[in-house]
């Protein structure tokens, strides 16, 4: 077995277009990662893909994990966590399929975690100004805006409170309660940054450039943004209330 340190989940529903691609792009990469697949019961074959993938030539690095139905973000990748920490992996990365994310920009986000020492690195548009590409101007608006809200209820410094591209070192998935995260939509990623930085893990956010999907279809909505900006009021009120569990003694300073 290709041994790596690093594994790279990817929740898909129906990402045919794009599945083969970004498995690909990832395992050009200089540094070995592996990666774990969720998909929620595509209809398109998203799955079927995979299998081949993992049966004709990376049955050593690329894995799955099959749902029924469309159970929700957050649900995808705490699934993906447990599996990650059951499997040994140091660090665990959170990626979409359909290359708005930049496969070359994981390599920053692990050196990010494990030259530098941040506990969590945090792929952001935000944090050097709005980079983000081919979006219309409304959703950029709504996006950008969205995580200055979150960042003004919470108190948490974090520019881009919405990012969905991200790397973990292990003790945070390990410290943080999983089976307690509340929120299965997109206001799952606001809950676990937000829930990071009540426990005192060290952050770093590393510019990016998120460019609007070319092939296959969104999955955003207006919907989702509800959840996460009404979500935020809760958020707020358990960092008054919750008692999160303690900082692991190896990143006290």
């Amino acid at each position: 077995m290709t041994a790596s340190d690093s594994i790279v989940i990817i929740p898909t529903y129906n990402e045919k277009e794009n599945i083969e691609k970004i498995i690909r792009a990832v395992f050009a990469l200089e540094k070995c990662f592996h990666i774990l697949i969720i998909d929620d019961g595509s209809p398109d074959g998203t799955a079927a893909i995979v299998h081949r993938l993992i049966k004709d030539e990376f049955d050593d690095r690329l894995f799955i994990i099959e749902r029924e139905g469309k159970l929700g973000l957050g649900t995808a990748y705490i699934a993906g966590f447990k599996w990650a920490l059951e499997h040994g992996y140091d660090y665990v990365f959170e990626m979409d399929a359909d290359f708005s994310h930049d496969p070359n920009d994981l390599p920053r986000l692990y050196a990010a975690c494990h030259d530098e020492g941040y506990d969590l690195a945090i792929g952001s548009r935000y944090v050097s100004g709005v980079n983000v590409v081919n979006w219309p101007m409304g959703r950029v608006l709504m996006s950008y805006f969205a995580s200055k809200y979150v960042r003004f209820i919470t108190g948490c410094g974090i520019r881009d409170t919405t990012a969905g591209f991200k790397c973990y070192k292990r003790r945070v998935l390990q410290t943080i309660e999983l089976d307690k995260v509340r929120f299965k939509g997109y206001a799952f990623q606001i809950e676990m940054k937000y829930t990071a930085y009540k426990i005192g893990f060290r952050i770093k956010e590393v510019p990016v450039i998120f460019v609007n999907r070319r092939e296959g279809t969104s999955k955003m909505s207006g919907g989702i943004f509800s959840e996460a900006l009404f979500g935020v009021m809760r958020l707020r009120w358990d960092g008054w209330f919750r008692h999160y569990p303690p900082m692991p003694e190896e990143t006290k300073a």
